[in-house]
């Protein structure tokens, strides 16, 4: 059972703004366009797209398929599947990846913190390849999970045939993908933050410092609040840039496919972010403890815990619309004791016309005792003449 309350926004600091729910909406400057072949500017918050080119023509993706690699490895990781100290011995097919690498050698141990450091930030083949094998014994295997997963994200116009992006050397089908498929995947992506411990890491090293790693991604460096996401070029798919940057709690995913120069691709970037981060802006609604209610303890030594946000609740919004979000708790009816501080007790939704725009969990302020067997007992009893004397009360006025 749940109960429902209608918070007002009490205390909140709130700047005017909107909320974009419709996707498909393309909200841009008119005239505004991206020299390169396919762009997208996705809000990461609400998914909502403010600008697109092309976003959904196929087109090969380079090592922004590695992508893909991060995500599985950062879910398998999560799942305890495997750990960052594991250790992996690079196959001679690993060694054997051309194009951008760290050079492993066949035998060489390396862990799959240093795999995925030297993934996200140099965009190693041998390190995509070898991390692959770890995880599903051949790349050929990872590739099928690397598919299936598309599948379940609902990239329509991504297919995988390796683990690294590079053209296939004889003639066949390489890995295809969209614009707007690859911002899918960076919103799923960002759901594991620790990712952007390696993608914004601007330079960095493996090998107990002997081996030099500078990102690829060079507006890691000079853009502000730029912290990934994955750099790729080949002859056949140009330059392109998956990327993700972050300013007053506002964070931006943009997309260039194909652009002609890497100098083209950072600036074309850089320009998307200005426009995002001009429409749209983080709201405060509640600080974190902020207390949104209490619930009742059967057989506690308290009667009610209080129901608190254990992180700050925030919204992004879009600068045009006032309109404010509407706050609704829902609690828990009751919990037995013992209760565990943190325990889940309820959640807050934000909504906007009906619509919900953010969820939060609601988690017990302290931790509640279970009663003793008598105490319990007497608990019940004096609870039971309590409602009995207060229901003769109400007969009696009646």
């Amino acid at each position: 059972m749940r109960r429902w309350l209608i918070v007002p926004l009490v205390g909140a600091i709130f700047v005017g703004g909107s909320f974009g729910l419709c996707q498909g909406s393309v909200l841009s400057e008119p005239g505004m366009r991206v020299e390169a072949e396919s762009a997208i500017l996705m809000e990461e918050s609400t998914g909502e797209i403010l600008m697109e080119q092309n976003a959904h023509k196929p087109l090969p993706p380079a090592s922004v398929t590695k992508m893909m690699v991060m995500l599985l490895a950062m879910e398998a990781l999560d799942e305890g599947k495997i750990k960052l100290t594991d250790e992996v011995v690079a196959s001679p097919e690993a060694c054997r990846m051309g194009g951008s690498q760290i050079w492993l050698e066949p035998g060489e141990v390396m862990t799959v913190a240093d795999l995925l450091k030297a993934i996200c930030i140099v965009s190693a083949n041998d390190a995509s390849y070898a991390l692959a094998e770890h995880l599903a014994g051949s790349e050929e295997r990872f590739v099928a999970l690397m598919n299936r997963r598309a599948k379940e994200l609902g990239l329509k116009n991504t297919v995988y045939y390796n683990t690294t992006g590079l053209t296939p050397d004889h003639k066949g089908p390489g890995n295809m993908t969209s614009a707007y498929d690859m911002a899918v995947l960076a919103r799923e992506l960002l759901k594991h933050p620790k990712v952007l411990q390696w993608t914004g890491t601007w330079l960095d090293s493996v090998r107990d410092g002997k081996s030099y790693l500078r990102n690829t991604n060079n507006l890691v460096r000079f853009y502000q609040g730029c912290d990934g996401l994955k750099t790729g070029f080949t002859e056949d798919a140009g330059f392109c840039l998956v990327g993700t940057a972050k300013r007053d709690g506002v964070r931006m995913i943009t997309v260039i496919m194909k652009a002609k120069t890497a100098k083209i691709r950072s600036r074309e970037m850089s320009k998307l972010f200005n426009y995002g981060f001009s429409q749209y802006q983080a709201t405060l609604i509640y600080p974190a403890g902020a207390t949104l209610g209490k619930v009742p303890v059967v057989l506690g030594k308290q009667k009610y815990v209080n129901a608190i946000l254990p992180e700050a609740l925030s919204v992004v919004l879009r600068r045009d619309i006032k309109e404010k979000p509407r706050v609704k708790v829902e609690l828990k009816k009751s919990l037995r004791a013992p209760v565990t501080k943190g325990a889940m007790v309820g959640k807050v939704l934000l909504t906007i016309d009906g619509k919900t725009v953010k969820e939060a969990l609601l988690t017990a302020q302290s931790e509640v005792q279970a009663l003793n067997a008598i105490t319990a007992w007497w608990r019940t009893v004096t609870d039971f003449l309590g409602q009995m004397f207060v229901g003769d009360q109400v007969q009696i006025s009646v």
